[in-house]
C-alpha cells in the first residue's frame, strides 16, 4: 500500500479518489487466498500510477447426475480429465450427464465459434481460470462448514483469480499444452493501467457493479450476473493482451470443486523436495511422496510462503498436481468405477463455469484420443520473480514481445508429429544429419540486446547456435539493466564462460552468483565488435524488437532480472509424481 495514498475522506469501504464501493478486507483466514493491496479504480483513458488491486474472481452452474458410463463415456471422460476440471466438465456435458443444467458464460468477445478453434490450423484455445469464490458455480453460497474446511473465511465479493491457464488442443486432439501465468504477474491494462493480472477480474467486476447501481438498478442477482461477465471479458483480454492468442473458450473452476474433483479420484500423490509447514495456507506435510485428500490438495496448491519462489514455486505445485491428477485420472481403477464417475460428475456440476458458445460434443470427439504423456505444462518466462510495483507491492515483472514469442514456439511445436516411425523411409539430407550431430558446448546461453542495434542479439544467438552452443532464449533486456556487451556468469573463473568470451571476441566477464551452474547470459550493445551472423539479422528483428521503450516497461525488476527462471516443462506421463518445492 502507498503510504499517504488514503488521503481523502470517503464512505467506509469506498475508493478514497471515487467514492467507488470496494470489497470487504480479507480476513485472517483469507491470509493466503487473497492479495492483500487495495482496491481498483475506475477505468481511466490513459495509465496512470494507481494502489494495487484486491484480487477476485467469479461464481455459476448446475447439476443433473445420470449413471456412470460404457466405453464411450469413460474414453471422453478420460480424454477430457487431463484437463483436470475444464476437462471433466466437458466430458460429462458430451454424453448427456450435465446437460443444460451446467452453468454457462456468455457474450465473451470469444475468438472461436462452436468449438472450432480460431487458430489457422484449428487449434482451440481455452482460458482457464482457478476462482477462490465462497459461492458455487450456481451462485449460491457454501456453508459455513464448507468455508472453513476451505480456510476461505465468509467475506463477501471475493473473486480472486490465483490460477490462469492457457491451453492449447490442436486440431487432431492428440494433445494439450498449457501455460500457467503467474498470478502476480505485472501487465498494463487498457483500462486500468499497471496491475497485477490477477487484480483485472475483481476490477472490471467492481467498477461494472457500481455503474450498474449508479444507474437505479436493484436487482442483486443481475447485478452479479453482469458484473461477473464484465470481469470475465476484462480478464480475456488481459491474457490476449499479454500472450498474443487469441482466447476461444472460457473455463472457470471453483475451489470447492478442486477438493471434491481430488477426493472423486480417491486422491492424489505428490511428491515434495522437503517438509513444509505453512499456517496460512495450512499445507503441512513431510518430504517425499504421499497421496492427499481434498482438503490437502488444496493446501498444497495454495501455499506461496516460505517457499524458495514464492508465486512461481506455487505455480509448479499447481502444475506437477494436475499431472498427477491427469495420471490418475487415466488410469483403469478410475475410469471404471461408477461410484468414482458419479462423484466427478458431482465435482464438476457444483463448480465449473464454461462458456456458451462451445459444441461440447465436437469439441470432447476431438480430444477422444489424448493421452497423459501427451498432456504438458509450461509457465511464461519472467525477467524477474522479485520486482516491485508502483506502489511497492512484490511483482513477478515480464516481457510483453518475450512472451508473444514464447508463445508462439511453444504452441508450434503441437503442429510437429510426435511419432518417427517413418523416419527410415524419408532420412533427412545427409547435411541435416551432420549439423545435428555437431558437438555441443556444455553451457546454456541467453543472449539479451542491451542497445538500439536491431537485431543485434538475434545475429549472435544465430552465429552462437552455428558454433554449437545452446541458446534457450533470444529477448531484450530491460532499460538500464546493462550499458555495455559482457558475459554474465556465475563465477570470474567458469571454463565455459571463458570458452564462450574467447568465442566472442574476448568479451568481458561479469559476475551473477545467483546464475545456475552451466548458465551464461550474452549482453550485446552498441560495442558489440564480435562475430555474428548477419543473414539471421531480418528474422531476429521480426521476432525480437531491438529495445523495451518505457512504453513496454511494466514494474520494476528486482536484483534477480536476467536470472530468474521457471520450471521446465512437466507433463502427466511418467510412473510418478514430479518432485517440487
Amino acid at each position: 500500500m502507498c503510504p499517504g495514498f488514503y488521503t481523502r475522506r470517503c464512505r467506509p469501504g469506498s475508493h478514497p479518489a471515487t467514492g467507488v464501493r470496494a470489497p470487504a478486507p480479507p480476513s485472517p483466514l483469507e491470509h493466503e487466498a487473497v492479495n492483500h493491496h487495495s482496491w481498483p479504480p475506475p477505468p481511466t483513458s490513459a495509465p496512470t500510477p494507481r494502489p494495487s488491486r484486491s484480487i477476485q474472481a467469479p461464481p455459476r452452474a448446475r447439476r443433473n447426475l445420470a449413471q456412470a458410463g460404457s466405453r464411450p463415456v469413460k474414453t471422453t471422460l478420460a480424454a477430457l480429465s487431463c484437463l483436470v476440471l475444464l476437462i471433466s466438465a466437458l466430458g460429462y456435458f458430451a454424453v448427456g450427464r450435465l446437460g443444460s443444467q451446467l452453468a454457462s458464460a456468455g457474450n465473451l468477445q470469444l475468438g472461436g465459434n462452436s468449438g472450432q478453434g480460431s487458430a489457422p490450423d484449428g487449434a482451440t484455445d481455452i482460458l482457464l481460470v482457478g476462482s477462490d469464490s465462497r459461492t458455487d458455480a450456481q451462485g449460491k453460497p457454501l456453508s459455513r462448514e464448507e468455508l472453513d474446511a476451505l480456510r476461505a473465511g465468509v467475506e463477501d465479493g471475493a473473486y480472486n483469480t490465483d490460477t490462469i491457464m492457457l491451453i492449447r488442443v490442436p486440431n487432431d486432439g492428440t494433445s494439450a499444452t498449457a501455460v500457467s501465468i503467474p498470478r502476480d504477474t505485472y501487465i498494463r491494462d487498457k483500462s486500468y493501467g499497471n496491475l497485477k493480472i490477477n487484480g483485472v477480474f475483481s476490477s472490471y467486476k467492481t467498477t461494472k457493479e457500481d455503474q450498474l447501481r449508479a444507474k437505479g438498478m436493484t436487482d442483486e442477482e443481475l447485478i452479479e450476473k453482469q458484473s461477473t461477465q464484465a470481469g470475465r471479458a476484462g480478464l480475456i483480454s488481459a491474457v490476449s493482451d499479454l500472450t498474443g492468442i487469441e482466447v476461444d473458450h472460457y473455463a472457470e473452476v471453483g475451489l470447492l470443486g478442486f477438493v471434491l474433483l481430488t477426493d472423486a479420484v480417491g486422491g492424489v500423490e505428490v511428491c515434495l523436495n522437503e517438509a513444509v509447514s505453512d499456517e496460512f495456507s495450512g499445507a503441512n506435510f513431510h518430504a517425499g511422496r504421499q497421496t492427499l485428500n481434498g482438503h490437502q490438495a488444496l493446501s498444497f496448491v495454495r501455499q506461496r510462503h516460505g517457499l524458495p519462489r514464492g508465486d512461481l514455486d506455487r505455480v509448479v505445485r499447481q502444475q506437477a498436481f494436475m499431472a498427477s491428477m491427469v495420471n490418475k485420472v487415466l488410469s483403469a481403477g478410475t475410469l471404471t468405477s461408477p461410484a468414482r464417475l458419479g462423484d466427478m460428475s458431482q465435482a464438476v456440476e457444483r463448480s465449473v463455469v464454461l462458456d456458451d458458445s462451445m459444441d461440447i460434443m465436437s469439441f470432447a470427439t476431438q480430444l477422444s484420443n489424448l493421452a497423459g504423456g501427451n498432456v504438458v505444462f509450461n509457465t511464461i518466462p519472467v525477467t524477474s520473480i522479485d520486482g516491485v510495483g508502483d506502489y511497492g507491492e512484490s511483482i513477478v515483472t515480464v516481457d510483453p514481445p518475450q512472451v508473444h514469442a514464447f508463445m508462439h514456439t511453444l504452441l508450434e511445436e503441437d503442429k510437429k508429429p510426435k511419432d518417427h516411425d517413418d523416419a527410415g523411409e524419408n532420412p533427412p539430407p545427409e547435411e541435416d544429419s551432420e549439423q545435428v550431430a555437431a558437438p555441443r558446448h556444455p553451457a546454456t546461453v541467453t543472449v539479451l540486446n542491451a542497445g538500439s542495434i536491431v537485431g543485434l542479439a538475434g545475429a549472435v544467438s544465430a552465429h552462437l547456435t552455428a558454433a554449437g552452443y545452446t541458446v534457450a532464449e533470444t529477448t531484450n533486456a530491460l532499460p538500464g539493466a546493462y550499458s555495455t556487451s559482457q558475459i554474465v556468469a556465475p563465477h570470474s573463473e567458469d571454463p565455459a564462460a571463458q570458452e564462450l568470451s574467447a568465442a566472442l571476441g574476448d568479451l568481458p566477464i561479469t559476475v551473477n552468483n545467483a546464475l545456475d551452474p552451466g548458465t551464461l547470459i550474452v549482453v550485446t550493445a552498441e560495442d558489440y565488435a564480435g562475430p555474428r551472423d548477419d543473414s539471421a539479422t531480418q528474422s531476429a528483428e521480426a521476432a525480437v524488437p531491438s529495445a523495451l521503450s518505457e512504453e513496454t516497461t511494466v514494474g520494476q525488476p528486482g536484483a534477480d532480472f536476467g536470472t530468474a527462471k521457471v520450471a521446465p516443462e512437466i507433463d502427466a506421463g511418467g510412473d510418478g509424481p514430479r518432485c517440487v518445492n
